[in-house]
């Protein structure tokens, strides 16, 4: 179960997420943009706790994705937004493209979503992009 810090964090990261399409949607308005990072860098510690943020940004294979989020948001809130965004993008997939595998996974469990995504001209793309499928 989730303790109330952590559902908060998780609406945090959402709504950063939320006003960064939002941002993304508005051509690059760099006041959303700012905002969902602000958001999104606010609900991740609340979710997770600050010391695993910490130990998860500050591993050594992962600090090319850190500077360059970092970098990104730096650079969204210098009004180079889509510059900034580009960067951040590549840090994003950077940090957090382990993950990709276990969600293309989850969503295969979907009713709806994983009746589309075990298609078999789309299964075969993700195969390639997520690699083997994993033992379960």
């Amino acid at each position: 179960m989730l303790s109330d810090s952590q559902k908060i964090g998780v609406g945090l990261t959402a709504v950063g997420v939320l006003f960064m399409l939002m941002g993304v949607f508005t051509f690059f308005d760099a006041g959303l943009l700012a905002i969902g990072n602000i958001l999104f860098l606010g609900g991740i510690p609340l979710t997770i706790g600050v010391q695993r943020t910490l130990t998860f940004f500050a591993q050594k294979n992962k600090i090319r994705g850190t500077v360059c989020f970092l970098g990104g948001i730096f650079l969204v809130f210098c009004k180079w937004a889509v510059i900034g965004i580009a960067i951040e993008v590549f840090g994003i997939l950077n940090l957090f493209g382990d993950f990709f595998p276990l969600v293309f996974a989850f969503l295969r469990q979907l009713p709806i979503i994983g009746s589309l995504l075990n298609h078999p001209g789309l299964s075969n793309t993700f195969d390639r992009f997520t690699g083997p499928a994993l033992p379960v």
